[in-house]
């Protein structure tokens, strides 16, 4: 396969992640559309690493995963909180835990 199609993917998924983190107003749908943008990145690093033949890019792909599962915990600790706050997941309530 040409490595024009997984970038066509990766641009494809990058789009869907950030159109879903512009409109959606529920803070899971935008933390998975958040994940969805750093999954289109890892393809577009791995892509360009196998077209030059190196692990450069595969090597930043790991750790953008590695990065991404701490953000997960840190994101959905964040959100677990505002839930418990105020019984609602949405993006507006995130500034209501302001002191």
């Amino acid at each position: 396969m040409n490595p024009e199609y997984y970038l066509i993917l990766a641009a494809a998924l990058f789009c869907i992640g950030a159109v879903g983190v512009l409109v959606r107003r529920n803070s899971i749908v935008v933390f998975m559309c958040v994940e969805l943008m750093l999954n289109a990145g890892n393809l577009t690093l791995v892509t360009f690493a196998r077209t030059t033949g190196t692990v450069d890019g595969q090597v930043m792909a790991f750790f953008v995963m590695a990065v991404a599962a701490a953000e997960v915990v840190v994101g959905l600790a964040i959100i677990m909180a505002i839930y418990r706050s105020r019984r609602s997941a949405s993006v507006d309530d995130a500034n209501l835990l302001k002191a």
